[in-house]
């Protein structure tokens, strides 16, 4: 059966996020993941954490400056001593919360880029995090997203994210696999989730094409989860859409899943 995951970077919006960790557990969620934590002290969410029996399943590293455009830095040539630099905040963070999944956004190039100087610095720095997080059990995960929503993203194609896989040869390094972007991108959902099951380290969902709940749109999730379960997967949905209005008012869809 599904374990739907809460991201309350986008969901429970409707209240200070340091309050949705309460909503999404009232809910039925057991687990959460967001974008970033890094604007509050680890302690403070470790807090919330545990007083909601709330597991952090997800977080990214550092973006770069996102309030500037930018989305990851891990592809961007030039800036690997910065994300070396980031990697022992994370940890700390990480260890904190318990959070044993972190993605590591590929980022935008910068105009005149060279792919194989980004593809290169892309791989570098995958194998560099994936070293420095072994020992504590962590898997970083790498995942393609649609060029409609971030124009230019290095990213975007499996295939593509399954040769970084491949280059970078650590064993704790994973596809994150949203089907919400796949789907926008390239589409074959059932046929991709098969092949490559095996280099799946977490799923992200939402309906498409507007990203709101998934039991709208043109993806048929009640088979996809069946599938997924036939495949054996037994980690973490995330549930990265935005709620068309009050988060609660569109959950029916997750109801039977949420009381198991």
């Amino acid at each position: 059966m599904p374990r739907l995951a809460a991201n309350l970077s986008v969901m429970f919006t409707e209240l200070a996020f340091l309050e949705r960790f309460e909503a999404a557990a009232k809910a039925g969620f057991k687990g959460v993941e967001y974008l970033f934590p890094y604007d509050y002290p680890a302690p403070d969410l470790a807090r919330r954490l545990a007083a909601n029996g709330l597991e952090n399943v997800l977080f990214n590293l550092p973006p770069g400056d996102w309030d500037k455009g930018e989305r990851g830095i891990a592809a961007i040539p030039g800036r690997q001593a910065e994300f070396a630099g980031s990697l022992e905040k994370v940890l700390c963070y990480a260890r904190a919360l318990g959070c044993r999944r972190l993605h590591a956004m590929a980022g935008i190039p910068p105009a005149g880029a060279d792919k194989e100087d980004c593809q290169a610095a892309f791989i570098c720095n995958i194998k560099k995090a994936a070293s420095h997080f072994a020992a504590d059990g962590i898997t970083v995960l790498i995942e393609p997203i649609n060029g409609r929503d971030i124009p230019g993203y290095f990213l975007q194609k499996q295939d593509h994210a399954l040769a970084v896989l491949d280059a970078a040869g650590e064993a704790n390094v994973a596809l994150q696999m949203d089907l919400y972007h796949c789907q926008v991108t390239e589409g074959d959902l059932a046929a991709k989730i098969r092949r490559n099951i095996g280099r799946i380290g977490h799923f992200q969902i939402a309906g498409v094409p507007e990203r709101g709940e998934p039991d709208s749109g043109e993806i048929n999730y009640p088979y996809l989860f069946d599938l997924i379960d036939s495949l054996g997967y037994e980690g973490w949905i995330g549930c990265e859409y935005r709620p068309k209005t009050e988060t609660i008012a569109g959950l029916a869809w997750a109801g039977s899943f949420l009381k198991r």
